[in-house]
Order: structure tokens, then C-alpha cells, then sequence
């Protein structure tokens, strides 16, 4: 049995690292598979609208005893109406059927009489209802006017707080990243798209933000660590992000699936198609993508777009030095008695950090150093006129 407190504390500290930011063409070619079946399903499958967009006529008939053959009984029940074109029909519920078709206009009466025949149910227990197109026009674009503006201040936001555009790219990457899979996911396994569907996927770009930003705040303070040690570079600083967040996004998403996942199960075992259904739907789809993202995709792609900064390079290179020390130290200490190891080390980081002194001395601020390389007071290296003055004892 694993130990997950254990773990997560061992990733956290560094005892056990997952190679994330090493392992980035992985995570690309997955997901550039996952993206060409997305953009597959959209474009050859094409999506399936639901009435509220194409427009037409929704009839729905309850307590149905017999519901073999529904689909062949509804399409013969709207063809001997009068009404041309496709019919969808659904079960809902084990005992309810929707069918929906082009507009039936004056002909509503007489496929509702039609429809009751057919399924052996009184025309009372019919229902319809005549949807136009226009509305889910309008819904689909105000949808993709706020996604605009959502994406726009979502950008500005994180160039703003983190300082830079580079995380706000990978950021808005990931989010296109996770709308594009969710999409393509209903488009390959025909799915039906709604008003709902809509409204889910905008949430689901907040819950794939929420993860990114807690992983690029984490990278940012490491990135601050490693540059005050110089021994990390900025790929290793980001990785360890990406580790000591790893079981809080995983914790975080299993959380929010597990409810999802109950509506789910009983939207389609129980309730049918409708509003919950397919809000839940896009949630569930979307948050499991969003949170692979986070992990997987959004670091990564950061530590890309900075691997060349001038100041990260720099990094890298005093990280390396700095690694290369400590390994030829381990490697001289496993031929060594123990009683000696800690004078040894001790005596390497008093060089190493003699090494770091000069190298500060050559290239930045200018420390002054004695014959042996230590690091000289400003007064001691000033001279005896800008020492502090000492107050002798007798006048204490």
C-alpha cells in the first residue's frame, strides 16, 4: 500500500522528483495526438448542435410502455405528419421518449396525434415545444464574446502578476489546449452540444487557470531561491514546482471529478438528456483535461520559452558548477572514514563559497577579498578612519 502523506512530502522536499520539464516532448507529442483526434472529430465528424441551435420542434411522451423500437416508430409517426427531415430520438429515463424534428408549424397537432398512436399513449401525455434558431445563435455568440474577453483579461492579469508575458502565453496555451481536447471529445463521441455545454465549457477554463497559476506561483518562488543559491537552474526550480504540487492538483481534481461523476451516473442512468446532464458533461470532460494541462503541458512550455533569457543561462551555468562540486565531494566521501566526512565537507563549502565570493567580486558587486579569498568587512578593507569608533571601557 503507498503512502501518499509520505510521498507527497518526499516530492515536496526533493527526495523524489518526476521528471516533468525532461520529459516535455512526451507530454507534447501526447497531446499533440489528442489535439489532431480532436481537430479530426470537429472537422470530418463535424458537432452535433442541439435543437436549440439548428431550431425545430421537441415532442417528449412519458409513462411509454413499449419503447422497442422507438426510433423507427418515431420517424414513421413525423413522416405520416407531413414533416420532412431528420428525426432524433432519445430515451429518457427507461420510460420517456424525446423526439425532435424539423419545425412542424401548423402540423404540430398532428404529429403530437401521430406520435401518441404510434407509442400507444394518450395525446395528452405529449408535449411540445417549437424552438427557433435565433436564440441559440445569440447564446453561442455572447459565448464566444466572453471567451474572447476571458482569454484578453486573463493574459493581462498574469503578465501583470507574475511579470512577465512569457507565463501568460503558456498559460492561455494550456487553456486553448484544454478547450480544443474537450470540444474534440464531443465531437468524436457525438455528443450532444447545448446552451449548457456552452456555459461549461467557460467554467472549465476556470478551473484549468486556477491549477496553472498555483503551479506558476510556486515556480516563481523557487526561481527566486535558486537565483539567491545559484544551485538550481530554472528548469530544475520549475520542476520541483511541479512536484511539490503534484498530489494538491491530483487531491484537488479528484475532489471536484467524484461529484461530477455521481450527477453523471445518474443523469444518464436516470434523468435523460437536459441541463444537468450536460453541464456535468463539459465539467468532467474539462476539468480531468484541465488538470493534465496544468501538470503536463503549461511548466513545460514555460521553461521553453525562457531557456534562453540571458540571466537564466547564466543561472544554469553557476547551478551546474555549483552540482558538479557536490558530486565530486560525495564521490571522494564514499572512500573516506566517516569521522572524516563532516571536516571535509566543511571544508569544501568553506572554498565553495570562496569560489562564489570571487566570482560576485569579478562580475557584480565588487567584494573585496584578503590573500586567502575571504570576503573583507567594508570598514577592515576601508581602513582605520572609517571604523566605527569604540567607546573605551572607563567611560561606559
Amino acid at each position: 500500500m503507498w503512502d501518499v502523506a509520505q510521498i507527497g512530502n518526499d516530492l515536496y522536499t526533493g527526495r523524489r522528483s518526476i521528471d516533468f520539464i525532461g520529459r516535455q516532448r512526451q507530454w507534447y507529442l501526447f497531446s499533440g495526438v489528442l489535439i489532431a483526434l480532436a481537430l479530426v472529430g470537429i472537422f470530418a465528424r463535424g458537432l452535433n448542435f442541439g435543437i436549440e441551435f439548428r431550431g425545430g420542434s421537441e415532442y417528449r411522451l412519458t409513462n411509454v410502455a413499449d419503447t422497442s423500437g422507438y426510433e423507427d416508430k418515431a420517424k414513421a409517426a413525423i413522416a405520416s405528419a407531413g414533416i420532412p427531415g431528420n428525426v432524433v430520438t432519445t430515451i429518457i429515463g427507461g420510460d420517456s421518449v424525446r423526439v425532435q424534428s424539423e419545425a412542424a408549424g401548423d402540423r404540430n397537432e398532428a404529429a403530437k396525434a401521430a406520435l401518441a398512436t404510434a407509442f400507444g399513449v394518450s395525446q395528452d401525455t405529449v408535449s411540445a415545444s417549437l424552438i427557433g434558431p435565433s436564440w441559440g445563435e445569440s447564446v453561442s455568440q455572447k459565448a464566444l464574446q466572453a471567451l474572447i474577453v476571458f482569454l484578453l483579461l486573463v493574459a493581462l492579469v498574469m503578465a501583470i502578476y507574475f511579470r512577465t508575458w512569457k507565463m501568460a502565453l503558456a498559460g492561455l496555451v494550456a487553456l486553448i489546449h484544454d478547450l480544443v481536447i474537450t470540444v474534440g471529445v464531443y465531437a468524436l463521441f457525438g455528443f450532444e452540444i447545448t446552451p449548457s455545454s456552452m456555459i461549461g465549457f467557460l467554467t472549465i477554463l476556470g478551473y484549468s487557470l486556477y491549477d496553472t497559476v498555483v503551479v506558476f506561483d510556486k515556480v516563481r518562488e523557487n526561481t527566486a531561491a535558486a537565483i539567491g543559491s545559484r544551485r538550481q537552474s530554472y528548469a530544475q526550480a520549475a520542476n520541483l514546482a511541479v512536484n511539490q504540487t503534484l498530489v494538491r492538483s491530483i487531491n484537488t481534481t479528484v475532489v471536484a471529478l467524484l461529484p461530477i461523476l455521481a450527477i453523471l451516473v445518474v443523469g444518464f442512468t436516470k434523468l435523460g438528456p437536459g441541463t444537468l446532464l450536460d453541464l456535468a458533461l463539459a465539467l468532467f470532460v474539462g476539468i480531468a483535461v484541465g488538470a493534465y494541462s496544468s501538470i503536463f503541458i503549461a511548466t513545460p512550455l514555460l521553461v521553453d520559452l525562457r531557456r534562453g533569457e540571458p540571466a537564466l543561462v547564466e543561472l544554469a551555468k553557476h547551478a551546474a558548477k555549483s552540482q558538479a562540486r557536490e558530486a565530486t565531494l560525495v564521490r571522494a566521501e564514499a572512500g573516506m572514514p566517516a569521522d572524516q566526512t563532516g571536516a571535509r565537507r566543511a571544508d569544501a563549502t568553506r572554498a565553495s563559497a570562496s569560489a562564489a565570493v570571487a566570482e560576485l567580486a569579478d562580475t557584480e558587486i565588487g567584494v573585496e577579498t584578503d590573500a586567502a579569498g575571504r570576503p573583507v568587512h567594508k570598514w577592515t578593507a576601508s581602513g582605520p578612519r572609517n571604523q566605527p569608533k569604540r567607546t573605551p571601557r572607563s567611560k561606559r
